[in-house]
């Protein structure tokens, strides 16, 4: 089985993806076509820093196919990029020219006549399809991002309530919905954007926020809310930091959370629950813990927490120990918050900062 890497060759065959692989970019030279066997394939036309979204494609479905039909089209006329683990069977033109020659001359004809027609109408869309690139002073392209707060705060809206109004609660609390059903609200009912579905949906299951786990006829379909909750909490931290002016939104750096990961460990070790209010932490610990690692965080990393009121300044103590309060009522309560905001970030500056 082929990799991506291995794919250049021209031959025909299977060809493995992983997620933000890229098939084809936009203008590049049109030899061959692909169905997808598995996995999801977004196709996009990249404007600016950011891009147009145009489909979602999954298994069982084709894309290139265009470019054979359509002998004015030796090019890509959009990129393609797998969102998941992805296998395409790859087709040469040449080796799809033989089928082809079997069949009646006229199918072929009425098939260019509707690519054609096909092609006038994607040009007609390049023209009238914004996305939501902005523009600057001297028209120069802003800060791209994929996802907007308003995205975010739509999509994990309709999660809780969809999930909350006809999910299953487990008997550990938790609550489980199938996939088909959450997309039938989003989609139909809530006129959530596709691409923003998925590439949220994945973004919540690789931080732990939700668990895909098999249906009655063994498919992983079922999505588990390891707190539901939790998750509306989110939202409501979202939707009060977006109505803040900036200088005033709660944001921690990754350093930041990651050292205040380590600082909820330390508390819970010493007993702490959801009502305790404060917690005397032992920093000097969690530093000699991050240097036997080499990994390079130090006690001026705290400094976003202590701005955002989530603990006092370091102070020393016993045994010239470096110490601090946190306010671990508080701070567990917008954590996980803390924790999307910065995946949401890193997503976004990831998506900016792609060369297709």
């Amino acid at each position: 089985m082929a990799t991506a890497k291995e794919a250049s060759g021209g031959k025909s065959g299977l060809i493995q993806y992983k997620p933000g692989d890229t098939i084809f970019n936009q203008n590049d030279p049109a030899d061959c076509l692909y169905i997808i066997q598995k996995g999801q394939i977004r196709l996009f036309i990249p404007k600016g820093k950011g891009f147009v979204d145009l489909a979602i494609l999954r298994s069982g479905e084709v894309i290139g196919e265009m470019a054979y039909f359509d002998d004015k089209a030796s090019r890509r006329s959009c990129s393609a990029q797998a969102i998941v683990s992805t296998e395409v069977i790859r087709i040469s033109f040449k080796a799809f020219d033989k089928t082809m020659q079997g069949l009646n001359p006229w199918f072929k004809t009425i098939i260019n006549t509707l690519a054609d027609r096909l092609r006038k109408t994607n040009d007609k869309v390049k023209e009238l399809e914004s996305n939501s690139v902005g523009f600057g002073v001297g028209g120069k392209v802003a800060d791209y991002k994929f996802f907007v707060t308003a995205d975010v705060l739509k999509i994990l809206g309709s999660l809780y309530l969809v999930t909350k109004t006809h999910g299953d609660v487990l008997a550990d609390g938790r609550y489980q919905i199938h996939t088909n059903k959450l997309k039938y609200y989003l989609y139909d009912v809530f006129a959530v954007k596709e691409i923003k579905y998925e590439e949220l949906f994945n973004l919540l299951q690789q931080e732990h926020y939700i668990q895909i786990v098999n249906d009655e006829d063994n498919l992983p379909k079922v999505a588990q809310f390891a707190d539901l909750e939790g998750l509306r909490s989110i939202l409501v931290f979202l939707n009060q930091e977006k109505l803040k002016e900036e200088e005033k939104k709660i944001k921690v750096s990754p350093k930041t959370e990651r050292l205040l990961g380590k600082v909820i460990e330390q508390a819970r070790a010493k007993g702490a629950t959801s009502d305790t209010d404060k917690v005397l932490i032992d920093l000097s610990v969690i530093l000699d813990e991050f240097k036997e690692k080499q990994v390079a965080i130090g006690d001026e990393d705290l400094k976003d927490a202590i701005t955002a009121g989530l603990c006092d300044d370091i102070v020393i103590g016993d045994f010239n120990k470096l110490v601090f309060n946190v306010y671990y009522k508080k701070l567990i309560k917008i954590f996980p918050a803390l924790r999307l905001q910065n995946a949401i970030d890193a997503h976004n500056k990831k998506k900016a900062g792609k060369q297709y």
